[in-house]
């Protein structure tokens, strides 16, 4: 055990006196590393220091190359506009029509670039350049400015008459298309170009001015014709000539004014951009605006001084120029306003007339001197019913009209309260039926003044009966056979009891024969006794009974009767009587008298035993001439 044992610690002694040895060399080398190291750090010293200067020299030489470079590149920069300038001059001096329209404009925009770089920089040495292209672009864009003019002059020189192309219903003319293509390059860069040029936000161009200046005068010239036809149609031949719808040429003036507008409207949509078309078609149909409200106004003067007659030009001018405004807005979603605006005084004559007329029937009865002595109608019922049958034909205007009004604003009280203060409209008002209202208190007041005026100047109850029925029945007559049946049909029961209250006044004259029938068994008059065979057999036995007293009185009655019943026939038979009327009146006077007569001839036909002396009738001959009065 003893022996291996020393045998291992002689081997391990072994190794560490190997590790030993080769420690000893690490020192030595180590030794030599840091002197090798020290000797390196003296020789970087000695070398960073003889090398520092000429690094120092590099540095400051890149820094002068590079900003050599800058000032090269900002030379080149300056001098760019320069040579810009005189290459875009040359094409621009040339002017528009010497080449390609355009590689002209193409220049210009090239120009417009330049212009807007130059600006962004702020280089002083850049400002001549800058002032040269801008008046450069100028230049340029005036010359376009002209191109533009002379293409919407070519082929503008004459205006067209409206009036060939309204009857012939030909559409109104507008640009080729290659025209409005030429026309649109130039406003679209014209309106770049002065937004570059002016640097403010301006919504009106030189094209716009342009376009509004050549189109709006041409617009204005072609209609001048039409306006002038309008007033020269207005005047009358005759003082007392009632207008006739349609006669004036205000429709054709409208219709002429909205095919041009709208053609106009066609041509400009194209050649501006969207949010420029309201702008350049309001303002280029200006002028001639004007001039269709100078001509609305000489007419509305010549509609005051003729009002009675010429009112309905009025409610004409209001039906076509509200349907015309309401169209173009259609069409060209402007104009509505202006054009509606123009009817205003027209409007106000218009809301004035209603009273007026009213007014005039009025006057136009109290100023009868004389009425017609068989009862005839006056004409100035004839005349009233043709006014409102014609007013019947402008029913919109005058619906318009009487709802702002309000209903019975027509009256000459509410239209004098009227002109003081502003009218509440009525927005839920049928139009229809105002006008129906207005119609009832025209014929209520020309009948209760054909009342008092036939009081006045016709003399007898039963010739003023016969009159208020003739008027009555032209009215009647005029309200069934015409578009006032239909708005009017609440009248017939007023209308009505007028025809009463003439047929009354026609039979109060009756009486008096009718009262020569009644004995003393039958003055109660609580019923009327019978006629027939029966009784005519005790007509002998009958009057064989009456005192001598007695029977003069029927004697005197039969005469008295005879005297008034045949003064009364002729009496109607003299009047002038509407056909309706002398039936009517006719079977009235029948309806009365033959039954009373019937009653006392059956009693009293024997007083004079046959001879006729007396009993003039018998029962059908007094049938027969009753039956003849109608």
């Amino acid at each position: 055990m003893v022996a291996p044992r020393k045998g291992a610690y002689a081997e391990e002694s072994a190794e560490v006196e190997v590790l030993f040895a080769n420690m000893e060399k690490m020192k030595g080398l180590t030794k030599k590393i840091q002197g090798s190291l020290n000797r390196l750090e003296t020789s970087g010293k000695t070398v960073q220091e003889a090398i520092g200067p000429i690094y120092g020299n590099t540095q400051k030489l890149q820094v002068t190359n590079a900003n050599i470079e800058r000032i090269l590149d900002a030379i080149d920069r300056v001098r760019a506009p320069l040579t810009q300038t005189n290459k875009e001059e040359r094409i621009i001096k040339a002017g528009p029509r010497k080449g390609d329209l355009r590689d002209y404009i193409a220049s210009l925009d090239r120009t417009t670039v330049a212009l807007s770089n130059l600006r962004h920089t702020n280089l002083r040495s850049n400002m001549q350049a800058s002032n040269e292209l801008q008046n450069l672009l100028k230049f340029g864009t005036k010359q376009l400015e002209e191109v533009f003019r002379d293409f919407l002059r070519e082929g503008n020189g004459k205006t067209v008459d409206p009036l060939e192309y309204v009857v012939k219903s030909k559409p109104f003319p507008i640009f080729p298309e290659d025209k409005i293509s030429t026309l649109r390059i130039i406003s679209s860069h014209v309106s770049s170009s002065s937004a570059q040029l002016s640097q403010t936000d301006s919504r009106e161009t030189p094209t716009h001015k342009i376009y509004v200046e050549i189109r709006g005068e041409y617009l204005m010239n072609s209609l001048r014709t039409l306006a002038t036809a309008s007033v020269n149609t207005a005047r009358k031949m005759t003082a007392d000539a009632v207008y006739k719808p349609g006669t004036n040429g205000i429709g054709t003036y409208a219709k002429g004014m909205e095919g041009m507008f709208v053609a106009e409207y066609e041509n400009i949509c194209p050649i501006f951009s969207r949010e420029e078309w309201g702008l350049v078609y309001t303002a280029t149909c200006q002028a001639s605006l004007g001039e269709f409200n100078k001509t609305l106004r000489e007419l509305n003067g010549h509609i005051q001084k003729n009002l009675t007659t010429d009112c309905f030009l009025g409610y004409e001018i209001i039906d076509i120029v509200t349907k015309l405004s309401i169209r173009l807005e259609t069409k060209t979603g402007e104009l509505k306003r202006p054009i509606y605006d123009t009817l205003k005084p027209i409007r106000e004559t218009s809301k004035a007339s209603l009273g007026k007329l009213l007014e005039d029937t009025r006057t136009r009865v109290q100023t009868l001197v004389a009425l017609p002595l068989d009862g005839a109608p006056v004409p100035v019922t004839t005349e009233t019913m043709k006014r409102l049958q014609t007013m019947a034909n402008y029913l919109d205007p005058l619906s318009s009209i009487m709802t702002s009004l309000g209903d019975g604003g027509w009256s000459s009280s509410s239209a004098a309260a009227s002109t003081s203060s502003l009218p509440t409209i009525d927005v839920g008002a049928d139009g229809a039926k105002l006008f129906a209202h207005y119609a009832s208190d025209t014929i209520d007041t020309l009948l209760q003044a054909l009342e008092r005026r036939a009081g006045f100047l016709l003399k007898g109850k039963n010739l003023q009966g016969v009159f208020i029925a003739n008027n009555v029945a032209i009215i009647d007559k005029s309200i069934r056979t015409s578009e006032l049946q239909d708005l009017m049909g609440g009248y017939a029961g007023k209308l009505e009891g007028w025809r009463k209250r003439g047929t009354a006044l026609y039979l109060e004259a009756w009486r008096e024969p009718s009262g020569h029938l009644l004995d003393v068994q039958y003055t109660n008059r609580s019923g009327r006794p019978h006629s027939g065979g029966a009784a005519s057999a005790d007509s002998a036995a009958i009057v064989k009974g009456l005192s001598s007293k007695d029977k003069d009185s029927i004697k005197e009655k039969f005469k008295s009767f005879n005297g008034s019943f045949d003064d009364l026939v002729a009496r109607h038979k003299s009047y002038k009587m509407e056909r309706e009327v002398r039936t009517q009146l006719a079977r009235e006077v029948q309806t009365i008298i033959e039954p009373l007569y019937g009653r006392f001839w059956d009693r009293y036909h024997e007083i004079d035993k046959g001879k006729g002396k007396y009993v003039k009738y018998d029962k059908g001959q007094l049938g027969s001439t009753l039956a003849g009065l109608a």
